[in-house]
């Protein structure tokens, strides 16, 4: 267990050096997030319409959506538009899909195609921590892993959008917002509420990733550094992972100069400047006990709820021995879901992506749209100058096929 707690340190460790290279702070351009709030700081500058919302899950967390209800230039005002909700990956916040130009971010490239957009940002990130007897200081507060996420906060968001829209939904997801979203599937939530799935970088299985610092994390003692550290919050910009950020630099052959491809693979498309403001606003906290649980589907290859690894606390929790696993065979075969994968990909492995899509293989093949980009890596699908001509406008294209339910 001490091994891949310890590998999860390393992915947030890198994180850090990342920062630490290509300029520190928060803010940068996009001036004061903290302060000004997503909207304000990356939607509205840019003319278009934009509502900070809040919502409270069943477990008591008070998340950050942002509301993207129309287009730049306002077209169709008045119009019921169907709804999209956008879902960012692990250490980063619904911010990482606005850093490029309008005509390049995701969620307002759908506004301008006539969707009414809504922007997640998972509990833990910087406008997400807060919940409703909690605070970040408590060690409960951190007490949760992408179990949590699938059983409590995307049900909360997809409630709050329904009742808002009365209308089926669309759903994007990239890396940990497609783990999340297939684990959700698969116990049968959601499903009477989702118009069409978008899966980028989809991330279900790890085995056979590719990252440098997978294999650093063998010969590495950090699981008992955590432990040592009592780290519950990963926070990769504070001072207790700084502690050891140099001790994953002392490594032969370890460049923390060119970190970013070490992690997620040899992006083809990215703009250094846009780099720089995601190094400026990003990586954002998460649990500890969320980076173990994505540790585990290393080590064991399969896909189960949180291992508690020990007989007593799996039985106080599930009533067995070992963790339920998740069927994702169970995902009903006529929902509509596109997948978009990279060659590069040094996290979303094509091997482990084609393992995902074995599941797949009686699924309703009209309604199964699966693009492979060999030059493409994890990060080029948020950040790539190319990603609305590669990506965007077949996910859209798929999205304008469904046809729009209202659910009232």
């Amino acid at each position: 267990m001490a091994f891949f707690r310890g590998f999860s340190v390393m992915m947030t460790a890198a994180m850090v050096v990342l920062g630490g290279c290509f300029g520190g702070g928060h803010g940068g351009v996009l001036g004061s997030p903290e302060e000004l709030g997503i909207c304000a700081s990356a939607v509205t500058i840019h003319g278009y319409m934009c509502q900070e919302i809040q919502v409270t899950t069943k477990d008591g967390y008070i998340l950050s959506l942002q509301r993207i209800p129309e287009g730049r230039y306002g077209s169709g005002r008045g119009i019921k538009k169907p709804p999209v909700i956008v879902q960012h990956g692990i250490l980063v916040d619904g911010m990482s899909w606005l850093l490029n130009s309008p005509e390049q971010n995701l969620p307002l490239i759908l506004a301008d195609n006539g969707f009414d957009v809504w922007i997640s940002n998972t509990r833990g990130t910087k406008f997400s921590r807060r919940h409703t007897v909690l605070n970040p200081a408590d060690r409960e507060f951190w007490n949760w892993s992408w179990d949590e996420l699938a059983a409590y906060e995307l049900p909360a968001v997809f409630d709050h959008v329904s009742q808002q829209t009365g209308r089926k939904i669309h759903y994007v997801g990239h890396s940990l917002g497609t783990l999340i979203m297939l684990a959700s599937l698969s116990e049968g939530r959601l499903v009477n509420q989702v118009q069409s799935v978008g899966l980028l970088s989809p991330i279900a299985y790890l085995s056979h990733m590719t990252t440098a610092v997978g294999a650093l994390a063998a010969q590495s003692l950090l699981g008992e550094i955590i432990e040592s550290l009592g780290i519950i919050e990963f926070n990769p910009k504070g001072k207790a992972v700084e502690k050891f950020v140099k001790y994953l630099c002392a490594f032969p052959g370890m460049n923390c100069y060119d970190l970013l491809p070490a992690i997620t693979g040899d992006n083809c498309c990215l703009n250094s400047s846009t780099v720089r403001l995601f190094l400026d606003n990003e990586p954002q906290s998460t649990s500890t006990k969320n980076l173990v649980h994505l540790a585990q589907i290393v080590k064991h290859g399969v896909l189960t709820k949180y291992n508690y690894d020990g007989i007593y606390l799996n039985l106080k929790h599930y009533g067995k021995i070992k963790p339920p696993m998740y069927n994702l065979s169970n995902i009903p075969h006529d929902l509509a879901i596109f997948i978009s994968y990279g060659g590069r990909d040094a996290l979303s492995d094509v091997e482990d992506v084609n393992h995902l899509l074995d599941h797949f293989k009686f699924h309703d093949v009209d309604k199964l749209y699966v693009q492979f980009i060999q030059n493409y890596a994890h990060v080029d699908y948020v950040m790539g100058i190319n990603a609305n001509d590669m990506v965007y406008k077949p996910l859209i294209a798929f999205f304008k096929k469904r046809v729009h339910v209202n659910l009232y």
